[in-house]
């Protein structure tokens, strides 16, 4: 049986976390949060391949790696990108394969534009507001997805 392989894409400014407002981010640091998915892709005996970029054409560029590759499913974080990048939504489109959106904070109890997502339309699921353990959630869901389809 093959290995389950999950990539995780974080968008811009995810690099500072640790340093962003805390009471919104929380305090762990993207290299924090990459552990633990590691740490609970190990135990679902899921392979876990992370990645960050600042830039939205690296971001769509490696989504497209996804198409053709071995990958099973992404979990993005587009950060700002979330509200206006059409580009992302339209690469996550294209993939044959299930996405889950997820941000750390709960963007319907913030500013009024972070409210509007333009990805999630295009993906099988969003899950926010639960700081670092957002991933864990849209591990758990994807793993659940994957195996059960």
């Amino acid at each position: 049986m093959r290995t389950i392989e999950i990539w995780i894409i974080h968008g811009p400014n995810l690099n500072i976390l640790g340093k962003r407002d805390k009471s919104i981010y929380g305090d762990k640091t993207l290299e924090e949060i990459d552990s633990l998915l590691h740490t609970r892709g190990m135990e679902l005996g899921i392979k876990i391949k992370t990645f960050q970029s600042n830039y939205e054409g690296a971001i769509i560029g490696k989504l497209h790696k996804a198409m053709g590759s071995k990958v099973d499913g992404i979990i993005i974080n587009p950060g700002g990108y979330t509200h206006y990048s059409i580009a992302i939504r339209d690469a996550i489109e294209a993939l044959d394969i299930p996405v889950i959106e997820v941000h750390l904070s709960n963007i319907y109890k913030r500013e009024g534009f972070r409210k509007n997502s333009v990805i999630a339309p295009a993906c099988v699921g969003q899950i926010s507001g639960f700081r670092m353990h957002s991933y864990i959630l849209a591990l758990e869901a994807l793993n659940n997805i994957i195996c059960n389809t």
